[in-house]
């Protein structure tokens, strides 16, 4: 218990140890690296201790990739559940051996054993990374450089990644996993998002497509932008951006974004009560992800923030291309994306789009 009790201080996460403990015995379930799972799932997850290294993430996203037009398709968040459930969550464990004898069994069997004789947890942890990374990998269409017409661009069938690096291509950055770090302004609170350090004024992009929930200044977060996924289960957080020109001059409450889309710029704004005046020394862009599995995780204790840094470095593979307007001084992405569940949204919704 005090093992679980420190890992809960340092993730940062607004859970009572005294509360998971009870919980964990109400199910009647072991205690299992600290991840709180229920016996059917039919309750919401209340606990998501997300530490998939990058390598595990990348290797598990190409086989799902290259095996997409194949007769038996992987599918890599089924991959990453099975070896989380044969991990106990802790991978730390992680071998790039493991994974291809889960694909071996998953290809040869159709299935793998711990979806069988573990199913509990295999459940909670696909619905877990599911919440996590079940819209960052599809079918879509993107422009590309037409190489038969100069200057020019064509549309192309793809599968693949298609959630952005929240920073655009071009633009320097540097990080590391901040993730539960001790903060001071206003009370001890832990960090629960991930710094990214750049240049004032570099193109902050959308992760994801989904509906701007909220613009202003926050006290925390200076000028910071919400954004919900189209499908509810995930909130972004983009905080401390630039002073006086933060957002994107296309930006609206209300209105739907695009994943890749410019929002806003980075800055060093925050730990203010007055706008535009800042405490901050470094500028940085503060990129969180919140999961939200019933209403009453949006806010108060019961929120879930995860760790977004392995994440981040797996965005780097898809980083926005952007052009500055000299007019308007706004930078703009160079190629769109059409993501046939985006267009269906916004055939439904015509206002969400200007």
């Amino acid at each position: 218990m005090m093992a679980l009790k420190k890992k809960i201080l340092r993730s940062g996460l607004a859970v009572s140890v005294i509360w998971l403990a009870l919980y964990l015995t109400s199910l009647q379930l072991p205690l299992q690296n600290s991840v709180a799972v229920s016996s059917s799932l039919t309750d919401p997850i209340q606990w998501v201790d997300f530490t998939i290294p990058y390598e595990a993430m990348k290797k598990a996203m190409d086989l799902d990739i290259d095996s997409h037009d194949s007769e038996q398709p992987l599918d890599w968040i089924e991959i990453l559940s099975v070896l989380a459930t044969r991990y106990g969550g802790n991978w730390n464990q992680y071998k790039s051996g493991d994974m291809d004898k889960v694909v071996q069994q998953l290809t040869e069997d159709g299935s793998a054993p711990e979806q069988e004789h573990s199913k509990v947890y295999y459940d909670y942890y696909y619905q877990a990374y599911t919440a996590v990374l079940g819209e960052f990998l599809g079918e879509h269409q993107r422009e590309i450089p037409d190489k038969l017409n100069p200057g020019e661009k064509t549309v192309t069938e793809k599968y693949g990644l298609k959630a952005y690096s929240p920073i655009a291509d071009g633009f320097g950055y540097n990080h590391y996993d901040d993730f539960g770090n001790s903060r001071s302004y206003g009370y001890t609170r832990n960090h629960l998002g991930h710094d990214l350090m750049g240049a004032i004024g570099t193109p902050i992009c959308a992760v994801e497509a989904g509906i701007v929930e909220h613009l202003g200044w926050n006290q925390y977060g200076g000028w910071r932008v919400g954004i919900r996924s189209l499908d509810g289960t995930r909130y972004y957080y983009y905080a401390h951006l630039r002073k006086d020109r933060p957002y994107h001059i296309n930006l609206e409450e209300g209105h739907l974004v695009k994943a890749g889309e410019v929002i806003g710029y980075l800055g060093m704004t925050g730990y203010s009560t007055q706008p535009n005046v800042s405490n901050m020394t470094v500028p940085h862009l503060h990129f969180g992800m919140q999961l939200i599995f019933d209403p009453s995780q949006e806010e108060g204790g019961k929120e879930i923030w995860i760790d977004v840094y392995e994440i981040v470095k797996l965005l780097n593979h898809n980083r926005a291309t952007v052009d500055r307007d000299e007019e308007s001084k706004e930078y703009y992405r160079r190629y769109d994306i059409f993501d046939p569940k985006v267009e269906a949204y916004i055939q439904a919704n015509p206002l969400c789009r200007k």
